[in-house]
């Protein structure tokens, strides 16, 4: 958010995207970062997070720098507190594909996403029904995709998609 506020130049944002890739690439196989992948199982899931803000950066910055915000938003805001109410809170659980979730981090997850997306999308065009409709429809496909992805590929898809659906919803 900030580098969008700051004009931040889109070649920096991929460099920035790069080395920390790398970073985390490295932490994952030798242990300098420990902290950088500390999730309680091993996951590469920094890595992609990493992969997927370059990646949205150089699809969107340039035309559409709110797809690329929105992309990176509902991965920390809505997994990051899917992961916090979930943990704190969750018990009403259920199994996919062997990883247990709960019900009130998903929730949570499609929630604080929907208040992201229509926040971003909002402020920078204004709101509308259809903006309530298609944040909703976005928070949805995040939440399915943070749900059924495994091994931390949910830190690509979640936020890949997120920017993806924002970019071709915002030309309807």
């Amino acid at each position: 958010l900030l580098a969008w506020w700051f004009n931040i130049p889109r070649t920096i944002i991929i460099l920035a995207s790069v080395i920390a890739a790398i970073i985390a690439l490295i932490s994952y196989f030798l242990p300098i970062l420990p902290s950088v992948n500390s999730v309680g199982r091993k996951s590469l899931g920094t890595f992609f997070y990493a992969i997927s803000i370059g990646v949205l950066a150089a699809l969107f910055w340039q035309n559409c720098p709110q797809c690329t915000v929105i992309g990176v938003l509902t991965m920390t805001w809505g997994d990051g507190m899917a992961a916090i109410i979930g943990q704190k809170f969750g018990t009403h659980l259920y199994q996919v594909r062997g990883i247990t979730k709960s019900w009130e981090g998903s929730t949570a997850m499609i929630l604080v996403s929907y208040l992201v997306i229509s926040l971003v999308w909002g402020l920078s065009l204004g709101y509308s029904w259809q903006v309530a409709l298609f944040a909703c429809l976005v928070a949805v496909v995040a939440t399915c995709l943070e749900t059924f992805s495994l091994f931390g590929i949910d830190n690509l898809t979640v936020p890949l998609a997120s920017g993806i659906l924002t970019y071709f919803l915002m030309q309807i």
